[in-house]
């Protein structure tokens, strides 16, 4: 993982820089944004999306966050469009990167840039219900429970370590939008804590003090030439 970079405010205390990955609606995202006025112990430093018109961005804009859209159509592969995003990721120095509702793959260059330092949240108890239609395979499963997971990403779907989980009882009558929404309740304060944690623990590491301190000379005592 990364360290930390940048040197605490005055009177605060350092922030580990995140950048947020989001397709849709982005209301983790929002849940991210929100905690910003509990002094968490990461930063939002910038949202990127592959869909130009996702309500996501709009979140962004209006919390004064830079945004970016590489969108895979302007791309020749798979593989252009994952180098694009990388470095345009790059661009604003993240040292953890969130997929919080992300609907793509990363690949190679983003998992080689940041590794073990991405992660995702999955609206079910993964292994179960990997991929993007989760909440309706688990309606129609029959299952009595689903829920909502935080992974450290690797070069599958949904294949990481499963760093925490939460369950969701599947009620008689839900559909995938009652469902979803229950598990979005969850889900949210499940990836704050998850991030938080995580960011902490990447701080810790990392206890350099910056730049200016170790080139900044203690001052003689007075009472030396006294």
């Amino acid at each position: 993982m990364h360290g930390a970079r940048d040197a605490p405010p005055p009177g605060g205390r350092r922030r580990l820089r995140v950048a947020v990955l989001a397709s849709g609606a982005g209301t983790l995202l929002q849940a991210l944004l929100d905690a910003a006025g509990t002094d968490p112990p990461f930063e939002v430093v910038l949202v990127a999306s592959d869909r130009d018109g996702a309500p996501a961005l709009d979140r962004a804009r209006r919390a004064g966050l830079p945004v970016r859209v590489v969108a895979p159509r302007d791309h020749e592969d798979r593989g252009a469009w994952d180098l694009a995003l990388a470095r345009e990721l790059e661009r604003h120095d993240p040292q953890l990167l969130v997929l919080a509702g992300f609907m793509r793959l990363l690949g190679p260059a983003a998992l080689h840039r940041w590794p073990g330092a991405i992660l995702n949240s999955h609206p079910s108890m993964l292994p179960a219900f990997p991929g993007a239609r989760a909440v309706e395979e688990a309606l129609q499963s029959g299952a009595a429970v689903t829920g909502a997971s935080v992974i450290a990403v690797d070069d599958g779907m949904d294949t990481g370590p499963v760093l925490a989980q939460r369950p969701v009882p599947v009620l008689p009558g839900d559909t995938v939008e009652t469902l979803h929404e229950r598990i979005k309740a969850v889900e949210r304060p499940l990836l704050l804590e998850v991030l938080a944690a995580v960011a902490t623990a990447m701080l810790a590491a990392d206890p350099t003090p910056p730049p200016a301190a170790i080139a900044t000379p203690p001052r003689p005592s007075k009472e030396l030439h006294r």
